[in-house]
């Protein structure tokens, strides 16, 4: 599954874009130097998001929209179509 697969069903699941996730998290302090576990447990208690979707949600909210070159156009596990994340919402596209 794609990085944005993953954000996409979080959406799904929560009704709240990428972007609504990550105002929140950076609303409650989380950035760059929280540990993968903290937003892990954040989405999962407030969420309901899993371990699969919450990574997904901890790169972007750590990083950024932003992903490595080496997932794109490939057949990987984790191949996109680009290397910039949506993150304003399934009805934007």
């Amino acid at each position: 599954m794609s990085f944005q697969a993953y954000l996409d069903a979080a959406e799904k699941k929560t009704g709240h874009t990428p972007q609504q996730l990550v105002d929140l998290a950076h609303a409650k302090g989380f950035g760059p130097d929280t540990r993968a576990g903290d937003i892990l447990a954040w989405l999962a208690d407030d969420h309901g998001l899993g371990r699969g979707h919450g990574m997904a949600l901890v790169h972007v909210i750590k990083n950024g929209p932003q992903i490595p070159d080496k997932h794109v156009g490939t057949t990987g596990t984790h191949r996109d179509q680009s290397n910039l994340l949506r993150l304003d919402g399934i009805a934007n596209r």
